[in-house]
């Protein structure tokens, strides 16, 4: 079964950027029929949502090379390094590579996406016995908590109070949902622990005896950065500024007081420009001085262009799932229609998870999620006497589920693994099954 899934991915899961352009053309064609749109309607939500999401892409662009040029730091590596040594066989690794990937992904998901790579980089290079390409899926497997998590997008969005909850929910939803009802209910809670247990053994399982595959050590190598030196004697006025650890610590200072004020003064959350400025800050901090940093910054950001290429491509689906012509219906509202026609009470939570998992191939974002699915499925749960916290936490898991299987947000692990999608995903489909059974019989508990 491990054989046959590596294998069909590797043969025909293509680059992620071709995926995304083949996405964008069923989603289109699909479109036209089921929405009675014209191809010219359709072009035009596809083109006007092209540059929805650039604020996000410079996020998840920031986020990847932030989190990488902290990894950088002297001191940072050796801490990592410490700990990868801390696995005593191949198996053990794979393990631990899960579950600290899985816990910090539940605690926030760009944090967790990032150091669980970084953390599975560094075992790879203490352990030549460990498979390369199955500990970068473990690492990344662990993303599929993420939206059960307490940096969960829909979850936060349903505790927010405002007017825009009950103008997002059609009304559905006059009041805040509070997380006590979403992320930390027993069903929820019982869920996330089963899902991490149930990838931590399958990726253990899927460890081979033997006949692992050699792997370039270029892959493993990571740029030694030889922090600059100038005789103070010789420095210019420049190049003392260049080198002063002060700018650093003051600017590293103003991130943390904002977040201070943003998270203790306001009680916000900790939201993806938080945990970005967290990396900013530490990274200047922790680096020799500030043009160091600058100098690792620039090394890391190669691995940036797999996000920007694609982001707009991503929007521009999102575009033609949420854009609605002179017929008045739009792809995503067919589509929730078609869940809703077959549910009831009991099985509504699961085709909902079923509808988000299809829907996240197309639109991996759970932005997007709530604005395709909050106006019709929450009415219709509300009908149904569905509480609203299971059904908001049904889109959530349908969101991160079928990540496992949708390079996208794959594409900041793999720039820093210097892998490629097919690399891993035969690994990822594994999971899907394991972890779809684990979460559909949660649903189904929390729904009786």
């Amino acid at each position: 079964m491990i054989k046959f899934c590596v294998r069909l991915v590797q043969r025909w899961l293509p680059e992620p950027f071709i995926f995304a352009i083949l996405l964008t053309f069923v989603a289109a064609l699909v479109a036209m029929p089921l929405c009675d749109q014209t191809p010219f309607e359709v072009v035009e939500h596809w083109g006007g949502g092209v540059w929805n999401l650039l604020a996000f892409a410079m996020q998840m662009a920031l986020v990847l090379v932030c989190g990488s040029t902290l990894a950088a730091a002297p001191v940072v590596k050796r801490g990592i390094d410490a700990l990868a040594r801390l696995p005593q066989s191949a198996p053990a690794a794979i393990a631990l590579v899960t579950v600290v990937s899985a816990l910090c992904c539940w605690l926030n998901w760009g944090f967790g996406l990032i150091v669980g790579v970084i953390f599975a980089k560094a075992i790879a290079r203490q352990r030549s016995d460990v498979d390369y390409r199955l500990l970068i899926a473990s690492a990344y497997s662990g993303f599929v908590v993420w939206h059960a998590g307490i940096s969960g997008s829909i979850p936060l969005t349903m505790a927010t109070p405002g007017d825009s909850l009950a103008m997002a929910t059609n009304g559905a939803l006059t009041d805040p949902v509070p997380l006590a009802q979403t992320i930390f209910v027993g069903y929820n809670l019982m869920t996330v622990l089963f899902v991490i247990i149930g990838i931590t053994v399958a990726n253990t399982l899927m460890h081979p005896k033997q006949g692992i595959l050699t792997i370039d050590p270029m892959l493993l190598k990571d740029d030694e950065h030889v922090a600059t030196v100038v005789p103070s004697s010789t420095k210019t006025p420049a190049q003392r500024l260049e080198q002063s650890k002060l700018l650093s610590w003051l600017v590293a200072l103003m991130f943390v007081a904002f977040l201070v004020i943003h998270l203790g003064v306001h009680g916000a959350g900790l939201d993806l420009g938080g945990v970005i400025m967290i990396f900013l800050a530490l990274g200047l901090v922790l680096h020799p001085t500030p043009v160091d940093y600058v100098r690792a910054f620039a090394k890391a950001s190669t691995g940036a262009s797999g996000i920007i290429l694609q982001f707009p491509l991503y929007a521009g689906i999102m575009g033609i799932i949420t854009g609605v012509g002179a017929s008045g219906i739009s792809l995503g509202g067919v589509m929730a229609d078609a869940c809703i026609r077959i549910s009831n009470p009991v099985t509504y939570p699961l085709l909902t998870f079923l509808c988000a998992a299809v829907l996240n191939m197309f639109v991996p974002s759970g932005g997007g999620h709530w604005a395709v699915q909050a106006p019709v499925m929450f009415t219709a749960g509300a009908n149904l006497g569905v509480d609203p916290g299971l059904t908001g936490m049904a889109i959530s898991w349908g969101d991160a589920w079928t990540n496992l299987i949708q390079p996208f947000w794959a594409l900041p692990a793999l720039a820093i693994a210097r892998l490629d999608a097919k690399d891993i995903m035969g690994y990822c489909l594994i999971d899907l099954l394991v972890t779809g059974v684990i979460i559909c019989a949660g649903l189904l508990m929390w729904a009786m």
